[in-house]
């Protein structure tokens, strides 16, 4: 069994959530292990704030006021991928971690411990930046969806 859903967001606050409940909404039904489901719904939601912090304005004087995620439940794994339209990365380096009395720059760390896989880069060809990370799932018994 395979499921996927595609989200096109508004860049506002109010759109983390939103894909985060319908992330775990989705797990919850399919019969995800819930705190594989947490750790895949906290790193979406720091995916989701930094689209809507750094994805905006392109620097031609066209703000994107958009961000796309798309999730893949397909067998064992979990993909989840969040991609906007703002300038990108400068430079992809590997991620650090942010000092620790820091406000900001933990959520691409806190994204790399919470999967077990991890792709942070630019669109191809295109502006914008694409952060995308997978998981293997846990299933609870008899989940309804369970990879056969």
């Amino acid at each position: 069994m395979s499921i996927w859903w595609s989200l096109h967001l508004r860049r506002e606050a109010a759109s983390v959530p939103l894909a985060r409940r319908l992330l775990l909404g989705t797990m919850e039904t399919a019969g995800v292990d819930p705190d594989v489901s947490y750790d895949l719904s906290v790193a979406l939601s720091e995916a989701c704030a930094n689209a809507v912090e750094h994805g905006g304005d392109t620097g031609y004087g066209d703000p994107s006021e958009a961000f796309r995620v798309t999730a893949y439940i397909d067998g064992e794994k979990c993909r989840i991928e969040v991609a906007d339209s703002g300038p990108g990365f400068a430079r992809v380096q590997p991620v650090r971690l942010a000092p620790s009395g820091a406000e900001n720059g933990r959520g691409l760390c806190l994204i790399q411990e919470l999967a077990d896989h991890v792709h942070i880069g630019n669109k191809p060809g295109r502006r914008g930046a694409v952060v995308s990370f997978d998981k293997i799932l846990k299933w609870k018994k008899d989940a309804p969806l369970m990879a056969v």
